[in-house]
């Protein structure tokens, strides 16, 4: 049974495809076992992603956990999933439309129990591996833009980063752009660098009660629920920040796919169209 629906999937690869560069065989001989096939590879790499296995329990007698490291290193230094992550976004923004004017950041802290570049001492867990998340997403929970950092990092420096990366996956901001923030945030410092970015804030304050100044942060809370769902993210064991970055924006692109085809379906018709609205 596949780890993603065909609705999901079948798009997704063929982006990802088109964005591959073509192999060329330099072997002087040509007497190698052949090459695994790029599709065949993409699917035990979604598979390590959905349930976060490692890659000596996804791979197969077509596919070895070398092949699938050796491979999935090549498309993280080729930057290949932000790629396909912008591409799901722009298709967003033309069929349903991207709501640009409200956004929400916020970071998330999972398990990072090998370490590595992004790792860092998790302070609400005991002081173990972690990795903290940092997104940015619109007004309906769309992801935008993401950074990968130690655990041991706090919000308030990642929100520049984050917001930077969210303008490289959608281009120009509009020119008034209000920015949900927790009371992690709440800072003289978070203040001045969106003033600096010509951004508004509406910053929950610290000592006052979290559901009484949650407004349209929530979002934000929700698609880090839905970014956690994958296995690979809720538990890192990648020890090379590239590698943990292309996962992330895999991911994003991900729930960016689901979210244009649930909004999509009663609006679009076309071949392929799920019959049920729960995408797994």
């Amino acid at each position: 049974m596949p780890v993603l629906p065909s609705c999901l999937l079948d798009p997704l690869w063929d982006q990802f495809a088109a964005l591959l560069p073509e192999h060329v065989d330099t072997h002087p001989l040509g007497c190698h076992n052949p090459r695994i096939p790029d599709r065949i590879v993409f699917e035990h790499v979604i598979a390590a992603l959905v349930h976060g296995s490692g890659y000596e329990r996804v791979a197969g007698p077509g596919c070895s956990d070398r092949t699938i490291r050796r491979r999935l290193t090549y498309w993280a230094e080729l930057g290949i999933s932000a790629q396909v992550h912008a591409l799901a976004l722009q298709a967003y923004d033309r069929m349903i439309g991207l709501e640009l004017g409200e956004l929400s950041v916020d970071g998330c802290i999972t398990k990072a129990p090998c370490g590595g570049e992004a790792a860092g001492r998790s302070p609400v867990d005991r002081g173990k591996q972690g990795l903290k998340r940092s997104v940015a997403s619109e007004a309906r929970g769309v992801p935008l833009g993401l950074v990968s950092a130690g655990a041991n990092r706090h919000d308030s420096p990642l929100l520049v980063p984050t917001l930077e990366a969210a303008k490289i996956q959608v281009g120009p901001l509009p020119e008034q752009v209000n920015v949900n923030l927790d009371r992690g945030y709440d800072s003289d410092k978070t203040r001045c660098a969106l003033a600096e970015l010509g951004f508004t804030g509406e910053i929950a304050r610290k000592g006052l009660s979290a559901p009484v100044q949650a407004g349209t942060r929530w979002v934000i809370e929700r698609t880090h629920s839905w970014m956690n769902g994958f296995g690979k993210l809720r538990r890192c064991t990648e020890k090379r920040s590239l590698v943990v970055d292309f996962y992330v924006y895999l991911a994003a692109a991900i729930v960016t796919l689901r979210m244009l085809t649930r909004r999509a379906t009663p609006l679009y018709r076309w071949d392929g169209r799920p019959t049920t609205r729960r995408l797994k």
